[in-house]
């Protein structure tokens, strides 16, 4: 009698148990951080290194804030006096009505708090500032 020997083949599955773990976890921590992602203030950002700026100075507005955390508007000069988020916005956006093809800029001091720069930009857009950008200088290189 011929011995009939009974291979057993060998099994092709993937246990994909851990996987959908894996998958749950990830799905809350995205439900989770989604909401957070949706806050902030939108900026248009290079797509390339810094360049310098190629408008003429009168075609600007540009909005500094000190290391106080004031706000002032470039357009009064080094005479003008500091102004509130809501002047800030009255006075950008008379500015903007004015003149559509304005760009928009802050200039923040290095020292001054990133909320009071974040506040600046929140009133800018307010005022219907639609991209806005940040001046910052070169840095020095080391000898």
């Amino acid at each position: 009698m011929a011995h009939i020997r009974n291979r057993r083949k060998p099994m092709a599955q993937i246990n994909v148990v851990p996987y959908i773990d894996v998958m749950l976890v990830l799905l809350v921590i995205f439900m989770v951080t989604a909401p957070m992602m949706q806050q902030g203030v939108t900026v248009d950002l290079p797509q390339t290194q810094a360049q310098p700026v190629t408008e003429e100075p009168s075609e600007q507005i540009v909005i500094a804030v000190d290391a106080q955390g004031r706000f002032f508007l470039d357009e009064d000069g080094p005479d003008g006096l500091p102004m509130s988020a809501q002047a800030l916005t009255n006075r950008v956006a008379d500015l903007l009505r004015e003149r559509k093809e304005k760009q928009v800029y802050v200039r923040g001091d290095a020292g001054v708090d990133y909320g009071r720069v974040v506040e600046a930009m929140a009133a800018l857009q307010v005022a219907g500032a639609e991209s806005i950008g940040l001046i910052t200088e070169q840095p020095e290189k080391k000898q």
